[in-house]
């Protein structure tokens, strides 16, 4: 069973656009599936993880590309990054847009050497897992705080209990699991990780010792939604910093983590400068945290964490699936002032704060931290145009309906986490 993705359009467009397509993603997120359902029945498909042909694309790559004529899939190019510089030769002589669509996870040297190879000739789309609109069918755009988006979505968008969030936390986003939901979600999960230790890790980076690494994963899945910290991070995996500070960057690159940036700005001061830490796929958090069951996670200590790592993780994804730079930013000052998320679009800073509570009191209270960037006297001749707006607020809880935040100062919705 197919689940249709909304990250299709993009890829379309972006295929029209250039010769040649680099689909990127972790492991199991779909991506030749998603290739394959969009090609016209002319297009070859050919898979590097095949030995035969890996040994053939690295000695024979001329004769390799003459064998699979555009229009073609090649999946899993990190394999033989060789190919690239006669793939740009091809695509130089013949100049058809779509003639190559590569996949690839996002693997770490790869990315540099497409970006060099295949300069102005590449559109590269990411991919993760599956959405939670993706999972129900309903294909929403980016999120947004605004309250007419948000009251269209709840004609059609289908409310969640607690216990249904939380099964989703659980499982996850892997679309196999929906594809096939008599999978065994232990095994698979257990399988997943060994897979991506012995062959992306193992062959593709400088990573000797996979017990440490798989510590240090299932160390960064437990601090999920917490502040990048690599002393610690080393010290619980007795590691060096700079070793965590690699092995982090690897995750990053490889779709498993997702880092937001602090937002900062002159008019604000004394304000964090680490990132924070999300892992995309909260099935794969729990699983890495030994979290059994979605019952016991609920009412674990690492609820609220998983709670708010889910919802940065679909508003991450919802734009992304729209081919645009996901502006997320959270707020954190030395007061401990903190803003779970901001969305930073058009000089507007739309604040949200993400609370596992059906009916969260005073969420609100830090937003007016960011009062000082709408103030034009914070702002020199030269600093001018940081000068933002501060948009509506939204508080993603487990409410089962849209409505104003009472009690709040301005434009405030309480948005129930199935709206997202």
């Amino acid at each position: 069973m197919y689940i249709k993705r909304k990250i299709e359009d993009t890829i379309l467009k972006t295929s029209k656009t250039f010769p040649v397509l680099l689909l990127t993603g972790p492991r199991q997120s779909g991506k030749t599936t998603l290739l394959e359902q969009l090609s016209d029945s002319d297009r070859k498909y050919v898979t590097l993880d095949d030995p035969a042909d890996r040994i053939f694309a690295k000695e024979e790559p001329q004769a390799f590309l003459e064998r699979y004529t555009p229009p073609v899939i090649i999946d899993e190019i990190q394999y033989v990054p060789e190919l690239l510089p006669y793939i740009k030769i091809a695509v130089d002589r013949n100049k058809n847009n779509g003639s190559y669509w590569l996949t690839g996870s996002q693997m770490f040297h790869m990315m540099k050497n497409v970006s060099e190879s295949l300069a102005g000739r590449v559109g590269i789309v990411n991919l993760f897992g599956l959405s939670g609109n993706e999972i129900t069918g309903n294909l929403f755009g980016a999120y947004t705080s605004d309250k007419d988006e948000l009251t269209k979505r709840i004609n059609t968008a289908e409310p969640m209990t607690l216990v249904e969030v939380f099964k989703r936390i659980h499982k996850g986003g892997m679309p196999r699991l929906y594809e096939q939901p008599d999978v065994d979600l232990g095994k698979y999960f257990s399988s997943y990780v060994q897979t991506y230790i012995s062959r992306d890790i193992r062959e593709l980076t400088q990573v000797a010792d996979e017990l440490a690494f798989y510590r240090f994963i299932c160390v960064v899945a437990a601090r999920t939604g917490s502040m990048v910290n690599y002393e610690v991070l080393a010290k619980e995996t007795e590691i060096s910093a700079p070793t965590a500070k690699q092995w982090l960057s690897i995750l990053v690159s490889s779709g498993i983590i997702i880092l937001i940036e602090p937002y900062h700005n002159n008019a604000l001061k004394r304000v964090v400068k680490s990132p924070r830490m999300y892992f995309v796929d909260t099935g794969l958090a729990a699983h890495l945290t030994r979290w059994g069951s979605p019952d016991v996670l609920e009412s674990g200590a690492m609820a609220g964490a998983f709670f708010e790592t889910y919802v940065v993780s679909e508003i991450y994804k919802s734009f992304i699936n729209l081919g645009q730079q996901p502006p997320l930013f959270f707020y954190r000052d030395s007061n401990t002032k903190e803003i779970d998320l901001i969305i930073w679009q058009d000089g507007t800073l739309y604040p949200i704060e993400i609370k596992k509570s059906s009916n969260p009191s005073g969420a609100t209270k830090n937003f007016n931290a960011l009062n000082p960037v709408t103030n034009e006297k914070n702002f020199d001749e030269m600093s001018r145009h940081l000068k933002m707006k501060i948009g509506t607020g939204s508080v993603i809880c487990l409410a089962n309906n849209l409505r104003p935040v009472q009690g709040s100062k301005g434009d405030n919705w309480v948005v129930p986490v199935w709206l997202i």
